[in-house]
């Protein structure tokens, strides 16, 4: 399907939704990402509750399956925390996360969701302070969009179709 067949979903984001939380599901490596996560606890960081942390064993593995399906149960954001790039422990996985992340992206637009819902960031074990400004960004930046039209539970083919 191209963007020029992109079916209307019928969701107008509201300008602001009070009382709004989104939920958010973050995928991080085994090491680098999470590890910035345990940092982020040890420094007793404030980040959003509502961020649901998914350890792969690495953010290659973040197949875009796995992203739309986060959003199909429920996520309102969804982003991917991977090793900075040069620095992946399996070499290219953070990588091919990012080209996954983009090509997710594109798809989310193309079904008539914005791919601003879809993120990921680039972080190193003692990064904790990045790691929870991370959670605090597509938080506010979810926020802003409001609620995923998914959470009514119409899920991706009841959008499209």
């Amino acid at each position: 399907m191209t963007a020029d067949r992109q079916i209307s979903t019928g969701h107008v984001p509201p300008a602001t939704s009070p009382g709004f939380q989104p939920e958010l599901t973050a995928f991080t490596c085994s090491y680098c990402a999470y590890m910035s996560g345990d940092t982020a606890g040890a420094l007793r960081l404030q980040y959003p509750a509502t961020v649901k942390v998914v350890k792969l064993p690495c953010t290659g593995k973040a197949d875009a399956r796995y992203l739309l399906a986060a959003f199909e149960e429920g996520a309102d954001g969804v982003y991917v925390i991977a090793c900075p790039i040069g620095n992946c422990h399996h070499v290219r996985g953070n990588e091919r996360a990012r080209a996954r992340v983009e090509r997710t992206r594109k798809l989310l637009e193309q079904v008539g969701l914005e791919g601003e819902r879809l993120g990921i960031f680039f972080l190193s074990g003692g990064m904790g302070e990045s790691f929870a400004a991370a959670a605090r960004e597509m938080t506010e930046r979810i926020r802003r969009l409001g609620p995923s039209p998914l959470r009514s539970g119409r899920g991706l083919d009841g959008i499209t179709g």
